[in-house]
């Protein structure tokens, strides 16, 4: 039985999700997984096309035109890059309210992959701020976050996992273990907890890991975590995501919060 037999991906017209097509797809084939692949975006006024779009003309103001352009395109690059039945479009119906749709969705897929936020591009604003954050804590499912700049063809070669003793964390191992290349090269860090607790299970998979316990800094981990995946060059870090629903907004941890703001690798993150 594959543990990873269903992905959800997020589509949109915005530039980067051709990159989050091609990890989907990486690990579709790798997994023999299905990706639906689930176009969910609230119409936006914008001023110019993405780079995503292939004619340069600029976008009518009408809301229904520019959503249609949007969907139209999104469409394209999924049927061009069909892999048979491995892939197949979705659609959130408009005016079902888009992030409890998808979080819907997520809870009958076994991975989500969605892309980071980018401000700078006219046409991801379709998606709430807090997309991704919301979409994590809300469905419980494991979500391959893409940075929103950098190439990643596939992920799982060179791992950074941030252990703490919580639910989440250990919710995060667990979901990445089915992601990791046979031959991967695995390093897990923590702070003010043993890293190595989790030694016997990394083992029981046949996994090789490095460990290393910091010194707590609660202000800086983010910043560090980031820093040390560089210096390991790796292409995917395994965390916890951190936070909770308050008065209709959603609080998230420093860590999450500074991760998502910079991240520049693949991130994996449950909650």
């Amino acid at each position: 039985m594959n543990q990873v037999a269903s992905i959800l991906l997020h589509i949109d017209a915005s530039a980067r999700c051709r990159m989050r097509l091609e990890v989907a797809r990486a690990l579709a084939r790798r997994l023999d997984a299905m990706v639906t692949a689930l176009y969910a975006s609230v119409p936006q006024p914008a001023n110019s096309p993405s780079e995503f779009f292939v004619e340069g003309s600029w976008l009518m103001p009408d809301l229904s035109a520019f959503d249609a352009r949007c969907r139209a395109q999104a469409r394209s690059l999924v049927d061009a890059a069909q892999d048979g039945p491995r892939l197949h479009w979705a659609e959130v119906p408009q005016g079902q309210g888009l992030l409890r749709q998808v979080v819907r969705e997520a809870w009958v897929h076994d991975l989500v992959v969605l892309g980071q936020r980018n401000d700078g591009d006219p046409a991801a604003a379709g998606v709430p701020t807090d997309f991704v954050e919301s979409v994590v804590v809300g469905s419980g499912k494991p979500v391959l976050v893409v940075p929103s700049s950098g190439h990643f063809a596939d992920v799982g070669h060179r791992v950074l996992v941030a252990w703490k003793p919580t639910r989440e964390a250990a919710r995060a191992l667990s979901s990445a273990l089915p992601l990791l290349q046979p031959d991967a090269s695995v390093h897990v860090v923590a702070w003010g907890c043993d890293p190595a607790e989790v030694r016997p299970l990394l083992l029981r998979h046949g996994i090789q890991a490095d460990y290393s316990q910091e010194a707590t800094d609660g202000d800086r981990v983010g910043e560090y975590l980031l820093s040390r995946a560089a210096d390991l060059d790796a292409d995917l870090l395994v965390m916890g995501c951190y936070g909770h629903a308050r008065a209709r907004e959603l609080l998230l941890g420093g860590v999450t919060r500074t991760v998502l703001r910079s991240m520049t690798l693949p991130v994996l993150m449950a909650h």
